[in-house]
């Protein structure tokens, strides 16, 4: 069965990693996480980073080390967490070179584009503190 709307495993792991963290009182590593979400430590470690580099969070190396969060969870929304892994959320329309539907009936326009402004809205609107 198809997936209208599809939510990567990359996303996910941000997303549920930043809950996760956002609960602990100490850093958590790649292995711990790994063994709550079920993906592996080398896929969450590559995520992770991506949050690193935009701020979300800070990691520390050694024995005791893992990450931490580095932002309030009442001023992150899922839609910053989401960019931040699969880049900006943008509506792709036909290109005039190719537009064969009347503007009024396009399936991209009407269909594709609401999806994608609801998705926005609804990630918007949620906060990362909503999920603790």
């Amino acid at each position: 069965m198809a997936n209208i709307v599809n939510f990567s495993d990359a996303a996910a792991i941000g997303v549920h990693s930043m809950i996760l963290l956002s609960k602990s009182k100490t850093p958590l590593n790649a292995i711990q996480l790994s063994k709550t979400l079920g993906n592996s430590k080398h896929h969450i470690g590559k995520v992770l980073q991506r949050l690193v580099k935009d701020g979300f969070l800070v990691s520390y190396r050694g024995p005791t080390g893992g990450f931490v969060l580095d932002c309030d969870p009442k001023k992150v929304t899922l839609l910053e967490i989401y960019e931040s892994i699969e880049g900006k959320v943008v509506v792709k329309l036909c290109s005039s070179d190719n537009h064969i539907c009347p503007a009024e009936k396009c399936i991209k326009k009407n269909v594709v584009s609401k999806l994608t402004y609801d998705f926005s809205n609804y990630m918007s609107s949620q906060k990362l503190s909503d999920y603790l």
